[in-house]
């Protein structure tokens, strides 16, 4: 494949797996692009590297594959944190998704949020607490999650003590955790690529919300696309997606997590999160988005293989 550029795009490495709690998902994105990639018969070589503990190991893989480019599967702590991106900019081969510096602000809930405000970006009221004193919060309901994981691990929505006593014997993300407001409402997820929004999608889970299970099987959600909203709160969610997009620097395909909440006649959109490297399962919602653009599955991971060579070479 031949991109804007006119640089070559023949052998393709693709990262995937990783040590997170994410790793099952890594591996069923890199599986179905790995697929679309080899079936379009396009390409001299495409190899899927399976990423360890081992980086001396990875980078000695894919120094002896000569990739022209590398698609980042990964999800999750090491993945998509500014790690293993700083890993590939020592390689000096081009590779899919966000940076060093937007990768690790994107995946602290912390350090973003504190970005978005300052970009005037509404986010839920938050804090953060040492995991001793969660059994001493009495604001319910809110929800509580890890500061930096993805996939909804983790996440609870306390309503009573019941369910923080439940969250806390569960708790395994480290001595601190983010606690925040709990929003009722539309939750709705919109991509942004190379900084322009391609549409927003809402998500009706059958569960209480959009955990790990109702993300990744089939059947426990439903895609609205587009997003059952009015016309002016859908431009509204996507002008501040790609605010968020910009103020932390992302390039490359994204999506951003709102909740709209409505009240006295108006839908007020809260983002939760911004995702640098959104999943590429059949569950996922960036292609389900991209598919309403018209885009096959084989071109979003295309579109996405030219955005990382081209800003490669014009840097």
């Amino acid at each position: 494949m031949t991109t804007g550029t006119n640089v070559k795009i023949s052998r393709i490495a693709i990262i995937s797996g990783g040590t997170s709690g994410e790793r099952e998902i890594s591996i069923s994105s890199a599986r179905g692009m790995h697929e679309a990639l080899v079936a379009s018969g396009k390409y001299q070589d495409v190899a899927v590297f399976d990423v360890g503990h081992n980086i001396v190991s990875l980078i000695q893989d894919l120094v002896n594959f000569k990739p022209d480019v590398i698609l980042n599967a990964l999800h999750g702590v090491g993945g998509e944190d500014g790690v293993i991106q700083g890993v590939l900019e020592t390689l000096g081969i081009p590779y899919t998704h966000s940076g060093v510096t937007a990768s690790a602000i994107a995946m602290d809930k912390v350090y973003s949020r504190i970005i978005f405000s300052h970009a005037k970006i509404p986010v839920p009221t938050w804090g953060v607490y040492p995991s001793e004193q969660l059994s001493q919060l009495t604001n319910m309901p809110f929800v509580m999650k890890p500061r930096c994981e993805g996939s909804s691990l983790g996440i609870s929505i306390i309503k009573s003590n019941e369910d923080l006593i439940q969250a806390l014997a569960a708790w395994k993300y480290g001595e601190f955790a983010l606690v925040e407001e709990y929003i009722p409402g539309k939750e709705v997820q919109t991509a942004v690529f190379d900084g322009v929004a391609l549409g927003t999608i809402e998500i009706r889970p059958h569960r209480e919300f959009f955990d790990y299970r109702a993300k990744y099987t089939v059947g426990e959600t439903d895609h609205i696309m587009p997003a059952d909203i009015p016309d002016d709160v859908y431009a509204h969610v996507q002008e501040l997606a790609e605010r968020a997009y910009h103020a932390i620097g992302c390039r490359g395909m994204t999506r951003l997590d709102f909740m709209l909440k409505y009240e006295n006649g108006t839908w007020t959109p809260y983002l939760l999160e911004l995702n640098t490297q959104p999943g590429m399962t059949p569950c996922s919602l960036v292609p389900d988005i991209a598919k309403h653009l018209g885009w096959s599955y084989l071109e979003v991971i295309e579109r996405m293989l030219i955005s990382a060579v081209n800003y490669w070479n014009s840097n």
